[in-house]
């Protein structure tokens, strides 16, 4: 079979070449349209229920909410971890199923469980939603609002109705979450005396405003010719309108909403707030779909930003676009690497024309490195494997042995020719070059088999662990069989065209002189085995007595650029508390210049 191969690469070399320089452009091409990110996914299927219970306490939503979706939710196919959290008006459970599961199988599974438990739950409780389809790492942007000029409330409802739409229009963008600001509705203060003296029940006083908030067809008139849709304008859209909604008649009079209650317009009470440098803030997280790409998701997000800021300027508000920003992590890092892959791959060619000293000989050899790695960038790219820090670092370990194969298969072709070329009755070149190729084949197939099996174990890990490292080895191991195919295949062909006359050239001073120290040594080391195995053996033993100094960790330190501070105050603590706590810690932090 690699004799096949290989004679038929030299027989077809102008077709090989042309199709190796066709998957050196396409390669490129997906190489600068596939996806980037800092880590794979690594997260396994996961399914996030979240249901609003408003006015409920903490242990009503445990009891009356979280439970009973529990129960109806528990007993779903490939279900591992079921856990949930009850806060005050929110219900939010998670759901982890096997590493194998569909995820959109589970998705519908978990949606037709959550349309059975809706009728289960007390009134007043909104329907379970599902979260969206989001990656482990779909945070791509989080933004602030302050404004000096705009209240809270004007601050929230520009941010709710005019900013969040325009960023969910956003290709990529599956989530937008706002928090802080106040929340604009109408409130009705019902006073009790009042209730009693009319004889004038709660429920009575709801079923009123319901109707006066609520929208309704008013039906159709049809004629011979047309039909006619009515519409009624009888919703209320202020609180005056409000408060004169009749909830009853009493002796032929109306009883209105105002005389039972005081209705105004004010904030939805809060559970929670954001600021801004010790600032009343906005603060809006964006989420990107599941699978997109970050720096594409992140680019187009700034993009609709930027056509928003005239606007944002006309109504005095005050952008924050990047109080966190991974995608600025993932540019930095994926540049320092492929600075590196570049760095590396100049180095190699620096050593090959060192020791070659010639050009086609150094470019034949460096050749089998941007193939083999373009290679496995396109099939990880079918893959749905995106470009990260693992899959790039998987490319760097790779480049000594990609390179390696080249090189072991040129200088025998080279070295056969220039045997060749002095012999007295030279063979034709096409058949030199076809027996150096398969003289070093076997060894090269064995030594590179032999280096992918040491990946094997990583490809066996389970958990997270797994799921992230194993892109690492799919990338080292894509890229060692790709160099095996260009060995066999491009490196002969390339020899074949264009060291053809090599046997013309003589052998580089220094190298004879390398060669000749090696022969030296292995003369040397050969006379003294036992010596030289215990060399070895003291220098392995030091090795592994260093290792319990090392110490270990799952990943290293990543120098984000960014802290995360969490503080717990006292069980029962006000909001207002909470916030000017959040302030004087600001003030301190800002008074480091490096913040």
């Amino acid at each position: 079979m690699i004799g096949w191969l290989v004679a038929h690469s030299l027989r077809f070399r102008g077709v090989v070449i042309a199709l190796a320089a066709a998957l050196l452009g396409y390669g490129l091409w997906v190489a600068w349209h596939t996806k980037l990110d800092v880590f794979p996914e690594f997260a396994p299927p996961m399914v996030v229920v979240q249901t609003e219970a408003p006015g409920f306490s903490p242990l009503q939503v445990e009891v009356l909410v979280t439970q009973p979706l529990e129960n109806t939710l528990n007993g779903l196919p490939q279900l591992a971890t079921l856990r949930s959290e009850s806060i005050q008006g929110l219900s939010a459970i998670t759901l982890v199923f096997d590493e194998d599961a569909d995820l959109y199988r589970v998705r519908q599974l978990t949606a037709e469980r959550l349309a059975t438990a809706a009728a289960q739950l007390p009134a007043g409780v909104r329907p379970p939603r599902m979260g969206p389809l989001i990656s482990s790492t779909s945070l791509v942007l989080i933004l602030g609002l302050t404004s000096g000029q705009r209240s809270p409330m004007e601050l929230r409802t520009f941010t709710d109705w005019t900013l969040r739409p325009r960023l969910l229009g956003v290709p990529g963008v599956a989530k937008v979450d706002v928090f802080g600001g106040e929340v604009r509705q109408f409130q009705i203060e019902v006073d009790p005396d009042r209730l009693l003296a009319h004889r004038v029940a709660l429920d009575e006083v709801l079923r009123a405003a319901r109707q006066a908030t609520g929208v309704r067809g008013a039906g159709f008139i049809e004629n011979a010719n047309q039909r006619v849709v009515l519409r009624t304008e009888g919703q209320a859209l202020t609180p005056a309108q409000l408060g004169a909604t009749v909830v009853k008649w009493q002796k032929g009079l109306p009883l209105r909403l105002r005389d039972l209650a005081v209705v105004r317009e004010g904030p939805e009470p809060k559970f929670g707030d954001a600021q801004v440098n010790g600032t009343n803030a906005v603060v809006v997280n964006v989420h990107a779909a599941f699978g997109a790409n970050t720096l594409e998701v992140t680019a187009a997000v700034e993009q609709a930003l930027e056509e928003m800021r005239p606007l944002l300027r006309a109504e005095g508000i005050t952008l924050h676009p990047r109080l966190f920003r991974p995608a600025t992590f993932i540019e930095r890092s994926l540049a320092h690497i492929r600075f590196s892959l570049l760095l590396g791959g100049a180095l190699v060619l620096a050593v090959l024309w060192g020791f070659l000293l010639d050009w086609r000989t150094a470019c034949i050899s460096f050749a089998s490195i941007p193939l083999s790695l373009l290679a496995a960038v396109i099939v990880l790219d079918r893959c749905g494997v995106s470009l990260n820090t693992l899959t790039l670092g998987g490319f760097a370990i790779a480049i000594g042995v990609v390179v390696d194969d080249a090189i072991i298969d040129v200088e025998n072709i080279l070295r056969r020719l220039r045997e060749n070329a002095a012999a007295p009755a030279p063979r034709p070149v096409w058949r030199v070059v076809f027996d150096a190729s398969i003289e070093v084949r076997s060894a090269v197939v064995y030594a590179t088999f032999i280096v992918a099996l040491v990946f094997l174990p990583v490809l066996a890990m389970g958990g997270v662990a797994g799921r992230l490292f194993a892109p690492l080895a799919w990338s080292f191991l894509l890229a060692t069989m790709a160099s095996l195919l260009v060995a066999l295949t491009v490196t002969p062909a390339l020899c074949l065209a264009w060291l053809g006359q090599a046997g013309t050239h003589r052998e580089p001073a220094h190298l004879a002189w390398l060669k000749r120290g090696h022969r030296r040594v292995l003369r040397a080391v050969s006379r003294a085995p036992r010596l030289t195995i215990g060399v070895v053996g003291l220098l392995v033993a030091g090795a592994v007595a260093t290792l319990p100094f090392l110490g270990g960790e799952f990943l290293p330190e990543f120098r984000e650029g960014h802290l995360v501070l969490h503080m717990a105050a006292l069980p029962g603590s006000s909001l207002r508390h909470s916030l000017e706590m959040g302030k004087r810690v600001t003030a301190e932090l800002l008074k480091d210049p490096r913040i």
